[in-house]
């Protein structure tokens, strides 16, 4: 079962993190008005990349299958402008629960 659209108000676009150049960060082509959940609520959480323990002040929850690596640009619906820090994908094979993807932002 995959999280109703329903249960989906917000809409939010990511900029898919794809690597570092010589003038910074790189991202990927927009995906915009993604259907989304938008908590924004200060949280104590790990970063993916080396395990620091910081700080996410918006947690996103999407359908399944989003591509939104840590280091990716989250433009929530009050228009600020995040940073992924971490991505989790909600999967729960035989019991009645919503599969989705949690996006947790700086």
């Amino acid at each position: 079962m995959i999280v109703p659209r329903w249960l989906l108000p917000h809409r939010v676009t990511v900029e898919p993190y794809i690597g570092d150049s010589a003038y910074g960060p790189r991202y990927g082509p927009p995906l915009a008005d993604v259907p989304a959940m938008v908590a924004e609520t200060v949280k104590q959480v790990r970063r993916a990349s080396d395990g620091r323990e910081v700080v996410s002040t918006a947690q996103v929850i999407t359908a399944p299958g989003l591509t939104c690596p840590a280091g990716s640009r989250v433009t929530l619906p009050d228009g600020r402008v995040s940073t992924a820090i971490s991505t989790a994908q909600h999967t729960a094979p035989g019991l009645p629960v919503p599969q989705s993807t949690e996006v947790m932002c700086e």
